[in-house]
């Protein structure tokens, strides 16, 4: 199945899953995809005990969908808040934007991208980069 194959819907998490199919079809040309990362914190678990679990085990509201913890250029690393490319939840919140100053001023790289297309074509800029 090709990623763009994988959008039914177009909810996050189905342009999310399109993004690192395609990651995962360049880890020959680009091996150090293999520390390409999601980073489960929106998660909605419809009950409250769960939800507190979560929390307690450090979740937090804001941080971004994906993790590239690898150096280029003057960057120590890329985060990518994920959107859907229409609808409710396009708009990235208070707590992203405030996460995504907050690691840009640590030295990351941090974008906020519509659709696994777009999503995809910046990480590729990002490990362009020397």
């Amino acid at each position: 199945m090709k990623p763009a194959d994988y959008i039914k819907k177009g909810t996050e998490y189905e342009h999310q899953t399109a993004f690192f199919m395609e990651a995962a079809l360049h880890l020959r040309e680009y091996p150090e995809l293999k520390w390409l990362h999601s980073i489960t914190n929106e998660e909605k678990s419809g009950s409250v005990i769960v939800g507190n679990k979560a929390k307690a085990s450090g979740r937090k509201a804001g941080v971004s969908d994906v993790g590239f913890p690898v150096r280029r250029s003057v960057y120590s690393g890329l985060y990518i808040e994920m959107k859907k490319l229409k609808g409710p939840g396009v708009k990235p919140s208070k707590e992203q934007l405030e996460f995504g100053e907050f690691v840009q001023k640590q030295g990351f790289a941090f974008y906020v991208c519509y659709g696994w297309e777009e999503a995809w074509s910046c990480l590729e800029w990002y490990l362009t980069l020397k």
